[in-house]
């Protein structure tokens, strides 16, 4: 395959963050007023929102930027085959994705520190580490704009089955193709931790394990003492409430 020059790479990343507009070579006009999509946005790892004349000061700056990161992600065509974002919605994500990790990628210490910022009554660094886990599909300790974006199509866009089994694999904490009674535990104490002990109703002590017990008891269909990807599958779309829960961001971006 013939290796992309310097000048191609850059072009692709400014077609992405669009500060240039790929048939004029003209600066990008200015941004529509704040949607339920830039709204969403802000919940999203690395996305921070700005004023009209900041963003079109990091218009400007762009090219300098670009010029200096260690990272640049794969051309926007690409991006668009491998997920269900259209380029309009997948530059508004690396436009964010870029404010807030300028190298280009995030790591996990990063990626806490951001996801902190919305569960402030409590502790959500466990619960962060296995998401960043299940992000980091290359296993090397960062998550990249295409990690990123491949995930986020899946969890907001992708079939049931494909919401599933990534569901799954956040579950599996060591990836070997089952869920042990030890890793639902880990997973529901990082979830309450993340509430916090200050909720309303109080959330008894006895919580996760009753909630690892109710799953076990559901999933488990052999009583071997593990879930399958299969009995996890079998279970969940004979569940009307988790099939709901699987649109609940459908229309979201």
């Amino acid at each position: 395959m013939k290796p992309r020059s310097q000048d191609q790479s850059l072009s692709d990343s400014r077609e992405l963050d669009r500060s240039y507009d790929p048939l004029t070579g003209n600066p990008p006009s200015k941004p529509n007023k704040k949607t339920i999509k830039q709204r969403f946005l802000k919940l999203l790892p690395c996305y921070r929102s700005g004023s009209s004349s900041s963003s079109n000061q990091r218009s400007l700056d762009g090219d300098a930027e670009l010029s200096t990161v260690c990272y640049r992600p794969e051309g926007l065509d690409r991006l668009v085959q491998h997920t269900k974002f259209t380029k309009k919605e997948l530059q508004v994500l690396y436009r964010g994705f870029k404010n807030e990790c300028p190298s280009g990628v995030v790591n996990e210490e990063t990626f806490k520190s951001i996801y902190s910022k919305f569960f402030p009554q409590g502790d959500s660094s466990m619960y962060a580490h296995f998401l960043f886990e299940a992000f980091d599909t290359n296993n090397n300790g960062s998550v990249s704009f295409e990690d990123f974006v491949i995930s986020l199509s899946i969890i907001l866009r992708g079939s049931v089955t494909d919401k599933l089994n990534w569901a799954f694999n956040l579950y599996d904490l060591n990836k070997d193709g089952c869920i042990t009674r030890e890793e639902m535990t880990d997973i529901m104490h990082s979830i309450y931790d993340m509430m916090g002990k200050y909720t309303y109703p109080n959330i008894k002590d006895s919580a996760p394990r009753d909630h690892v017990d109710n799953f076990f008891q559901k999933m488990d269909r052999n009583n071997d003492g593990v879930v399958t990807i299969e009995e996890f599958l079998e279970t969940c779309q004979k569940d009307e409430n988790i099939m709901q829960s699987m649109h609940m961001f459908d229309n979201v971006i």
